[in-house]
């Protein structure tokens, strides 16, 4: 894993510091199938079932640095899968902080949870729904991270993010951030050259 790290801070991708530390102690490893652990300190995306992927370490720390997240934080991460990203945001928020994860694909909720339960004390920190995550949402989030491609932003994830928070999300081939400037006021910026799998939403 610190050779990965070290060519992704060598890349410029990775340069926040709680968000390096996070990288080296989560080890990928024990996030990926085990037909695929030999695998899993490469800089790409992984097959983790269910035609779903784990991220690829650039993009996962393109989307970190976007983020922001930081020690004390409330962060919902949309999209969980393997559940490497729940876990590397878990250890950057710390006790005093909470991740609330979601996934909608059954097998994927059971596979990430097994997962994340290898760090008992990150595994303290967050809350796992298995379902849709465009209702029912926890109040008052600094940031909301996606791991799909968007076709619309639910409205509740502008509603429920604290004015300051970040929203980061992959929509029409680009990641986007948001920041809540004021009630109903977001500031966008997008990175185009990204792919990612779609975001599945209940049907009404």
């Amino acid at each position: 894993m610190e050779e990965l790290v070290e060519s992704l801070k060598n890349t410029g991708v990775l340069k926040t510091p709680n968000i390096i530390g996070a990288f080296l102690k989560i080890d990928r490893k024990d996030f990926v199938p085990k037909s695929l652990e030999r695998s899993a300190y490469l800089d790409e995306a992984l097959p983790i079932g269910e035609g779903q992927t784990i991220s690829q370490p650039y993009t996962v720390a393109f989307m970190f640095e976007l983020l922001e997240p930081k020690r004390g934080e409330k962060i919902m991460d949309v999209g969980h899968g393997s559940g490497w990203t729940t876990a590397l945001l878990s250890e950057i928020v710390g006790k005093e902080g909470k991740i609330y994860a979601f996934e909608r694909v059954r097998e994927l909720c059971k596979f990430g949870e097994r997962n994340l339960k290898k760090y008992p004390e990150l595994f303290q920190r967050v809350s796992l729904f298995c379902r849709d995550a465009s209702h029912d949402l926890p109040e008052s989030i600094d940031g909301i991270i996606c791991a799909a491609e968007l076709s619309e932003v639910p409205a509740e994830w502008r509603e429920k993010i604290k004015i300051g928070g970040r929203l980061v999300y992959p929509k029409d081939g680009a990641i986007f951030k948001e920041i809540k400037t004021k009630e109903n006021g977001f500031r966008k910026q997008k990175y185009p050259g990204f792919a990612f799998v779609p975001y599945i939403q209940d049907q009404a």
